[in-house]
C-alpha cells in the first residue's frame, strides 16, 4: 500500500542553470530520439508505453500530430498491448476493408508503428500533443510525471522535451446554440465574403452603355431576358443561342442549324418560327427591370415584313426563318426609342441531314435620323482606306462591300459571302451544283456566282467616296477567257476562278499618308467541258490580291558641310586649310628647315 502513496508525492522537478528557461514547442519536428532517453526517463521519472504516452482525446487542428518513436521496456505480463492505439474517430479511414495510405489510425493497415511504413501521418490520424523543450545540456535530473524524451533537432542539437498532458488542447469548445435570434449575428461575426446575385446587391444602371446586353421582357410569362443574336461556333458554324446582342454594336452573324427530324422540328422549333423574334418588348433602359410591367419602360418590336407561321406541307417545311434584321433607334442616355424587325423566310425539303443557314443582322442608328442617311453604307476610311475595312463597290448608284465566295458546312456555295477587306489578301472556294442548261445560261450562272449579285462595276478610290460623285470611283477592268484559244466546236467554256487584282498606293503627307485605290481588275480563268458530259457540280475559287505601288519621294538634301579654315597667323609661316584640303600655298620645307635650326642650336648649347 506504500507504493501508490509514494507515487502521489512525485512532483515535476527540473533543475536549470541560472538564466535558462524552458521553451514550449507544439512539435519537436525533425528531432530524432536518442539512447539517452531511457536514462533520462528512468532517472526519477516514469516511462510509458506508446498506448500510454498518448491521451484518449480527439485531435485538435493547429497542434502537431507528430508522435516520436519510442524505445520502451516490454509491457508488463499482466497487460495486453493494443497493437492499434485507436482514436475515437479516424477521419482519414475512407476505404472500408482497405488500408488508406498515410492514415496512421486505420485499423485495416495492421501496423504497430505506422511511421515505419508511411512517410507521414495525415492530420487527425494521430493524437495531438504539446511539448516543452529545452537544451538537453541544462537538464540535470527529471522528476516529471509526464513522458519526457531527448530528441535531436535539425541542427544536431539534442533537446530535452516533456509531453504536457493538457486536456484542453484536445477538445473544441462547446457549440453555440443557433436560433433565429442569433443566426445573423453569428454569420456576420464568423462569416466572410460569399457569392451573391449582382441584382440583389446592386441596382441596375440608369442607362445602357456601349456593349451592354439589351434587356427584353415577355409579358405573357412575366420573364426578363436578353436580346439574342445567334452566332456560328466550331468548324461547322453551329448556332450558339446564348450570344447576346450588344448595345450600339452593329454587326451581322451567320450560323447553321442541322435537323435530325425536320418533320417534327418544322412546327416545334422556335428558331424556325417568325413569331419568336417579335413576341416580346425591349426595355428602354436597364432600370426598367425594377418595374418591367410599366409601359413607360417597354418598347414594342414592330414587324416591318410579312411573316407566316411555319407549315409542313407534304415533304416541304414552308415559311422557316432564314434571315432576321433588327433596326434599333437610340437616343443617347435616354435609351432605346424604337425597334423594328424584318424577316426573310424560305422553304426546306424534309430529308435526312437537312440543314438551314440563318443570318442575323443588328443595326443601330440615331433616333429620328433620316431614312436616306440610315441606308448609307459606313465609310471604310476618311478619306484614305483603313486596312481591314471593306473594299467599297458601286453598281447603279448603290454602294456596297465587294465580296468573295463562301462555303457551307458541306462545301457547297452559300448565299452568304465573305467581305473583301482592304489590304488583306484572301482566297476562298466552294462547290457549285449545276442544273441542266445550255452553255450560255451555265456561263451566266457561274459568272454571277463568282463576282456576286449585283455585278460590281466601280470601286471607291477613297474610303469615304460618295456614290453620287462618279469622280470618286474607278471602273473595274475585266479580262475574260479567250474562246478562240480552244479548238473545240462542241465544248462549253466555263469560268472556274476569279482573281481580283487591286493596285493601291499611299498619297499625301509622309506624316499622315492616305491609302487610295489606283485600279482594279477582274481576271477570270476558265476550263472547257464537253456538251455531252453530265457535269453535276464544279469547284469555284475566288481570290483577292492587293499590290502596293506607292512611289517613295526623293530623300531631302543633307545639311550643308562646315568650311573650316585656319587663320594665316596661326603658325610663323603661312598655312591654311580650305575645304578640307591642305592649301597649295603651304610647303613642308619651311617646317623641316625650322626643325634643323632648332636641333643645331640645342647641340651648340650642350657642347
Amino acid at each position: 500500500m506504500r507504493t501508490p502513496q509514494l507515487a502521489l508525492l512525485q512532483v515535476f522537478f527540473l533543475v536549470f542553470p541560472d538564466g535558462v528557461r524552458p521553451q514550449p514547442s507544439s512539435s519537436p519536428s525533425g528531432a530524432v530520439p536518442t539512447s539517452l532517453e531511457l536514462q533520462r526517463g528512468t532517472d526519477g521519472g516514469t516511462l510509458q508505453s506508446p498506448s500510454e504516452a498518448t491521451a484518449t482525446r480527439p485531435a485538435v487542428p493547429g497542434l502537431s500530430t507528430v508522435v516520436p518513436t519510442l524505445v520502451t521496456p516490454s509491457a508488463p505480463g499482466n497487460r495486453t498491448v493494443d497493437l492499434f492505439p485507436v482514436l475515437p474517430i479516424c477521419v482519414c479511414d475512407l476505404t472500408p476493408g482497405a488500408c488508406d495510405i498515410n492514415c496512421c489510425c486505420d485499423r485495416d493497415c495492421y501496423l504497430l508503428h505506422p511511421r515505419t511504413v508511411f512517410s507521414f501521418c495525415l492530420p487527425g490520424s494521430v493524437r495531438s500533443s504539446s511539448w516543452v523543450c529545452v537544451d538537453n545540456s541544462v537538464i540535470f535530473r527529471s522528476n516529471s510525471p509526464f513522458p519526457s524524451r531527448v530528441f535531436m533537432d535539425s541542427n544536431g542539437i539534442r533537446q530535452f522535451c516533456v509531453h504536457v498532458n493538457n486536456s484542453n488542447l484536445n477538445y473544441f469548445q462547446k457549440l453555440q446554440k443557433v436560433n433565429a435570434t442569433n443566426f445573423q449575428a453569428l454569420a456576420a461575426e464568423f462569416g466572410g465574403e460569399s457569392f451573391t446575385s449582382t441584382f440583389q446587391t446592386q441596382s441596375p444602371p440608369s442607362f445602357y452603355r456601349a456593349g451592354d446586353p439589351i434587356l427584353t421582357y415577355f409579358p405573357k410569362w412575366s420573364v426578363i431576358s436578353l436580346l439574342r443574336q445567334p452566332a456560328g461556333v466550331g468548324a461547322g458554324g453551329l448556332c450558339a443561342e446564348s450570344n447576346p446582342a450588344g448595345f450600339l454594336e452593329s454587326k451581322s452573324t451567320t450560323c447553321t442549324r442541322f435537323f435530325k427530324n425536320l418533320a417534327s422540328s418544322c412546327t416545334l422549333d422556335s428558331a424556325l418560327n417568325a413569331a419568336s423574334y417579335y413576341n416580346f418588348t425591349v426595355l428602354k433602359v436597364p432600370r426598367g427591370m425594377t418595374d418591367p410591367q410599366n409601359m413607360e419602360f417597354q418598347v414594342p418590336v414592330i414587324l416591318t415584313s410579312q411573316a407566316n407561321a411555319p407549315l409542313l406541307a407534304g415533304n416541304t417545311c414552308q415559311n422557316v426563318v432564314s434571315q432576321v434584321t433588327y433596326e434599333i433607334e437610340t437616343n443617347g442616355t435616354f435609351g432605346i426609342q424604337k425597334v423594328s424587325v424584318s424577316l426573310g423566310q424560305t422553304n426546306l425539303t424534309v430529308e435526312p441531314g437537312a440543314s438551314l443557314q440563318q443570318h442575323f443582322i443588328l443595326r443601330f442608328r440615331a433616333f429620328q435620323q433620316s431614312t436616306a442617311a440610315s441606308l448609307t453604307s459606313p465609310r471604310s476610311g476618311n478619306p484614305g482606306y483603313i486596312v481591314g475595312k471593306p473594299l467599297l463597290a458601286l453598281t447603279d448608284d448603290i454602294s456596297y462591300s465587294m465580296t468573295l465566295l463562301q462555303s457551307q458546312g458541306n462545301g457547297s456555295c452559300s448565299v452568304k459571302r465573305h467581305e473583301v477587306q482592304f489590304g488583306v489578301n484572301a482566297i476562298s472556294g466552294c462547290k457549285l451544283r449545276l442544273k441542266k442548261a445550255d452553255c450560255s445560261h451555265l456561263q451566266q450562272e457561274i459568272y454571277q456566282t463568282l463576282h456576286g449579285r449585283p455585278r460590281p462595276e466601280y470601286v471607291a478610290i477613297f474610303g469615304n467616296a460618295d456614290p453620287a460623285q462618279k469622280g470618286g470611283w474607278t471602273r473595274i477592268l475585266n479580262r475574260h477567257c479567250s474562246i478562240s484559244a480552244i479548238n473545240c466546236t462542241s465544248c462549253c467554256l466555263i469560268p472556274v476562278s476569279l482573281e481580283i487584282q487591286v493596285l493601291w498606293a499611299y498619297v499625301g503627307l509622309l506624316s499622315n499618308p492616305q491609302a487610295h485605290v489606283s485600279g482594279v481588275r477582274f481576271l477570270y480563268q476558265c476550263q472547257s467541258i464537253q456538251d455531252s458530259q453530265q457535269v453535276t457540280e464544279v469547284s469555284l475559287t475566288t481570290l483577292v490580291n492587293f499590290v502596293d505601288i506607292t512611289q517613295k519621294p526623293e530623300p531631302p538634301r543633307g545639311q550643308p558641310k562646315m568650311d573650316w579654315k585656319w587663320p594665316f597667323d596661326f603658325f610663323p609661316f603661312k598655312v591654311a586649310f580650305s575645304r578640307g584640303v591642305f592649301s597649295q600655298k603651304c610647303s613642308v620645307s619651311p617646317i623641316l628647315i625650322l626643325c634643323l635650326l632648332l636641333l643645331g642650336v640645342l647641340n651648340l648649347e650642350t657642347t
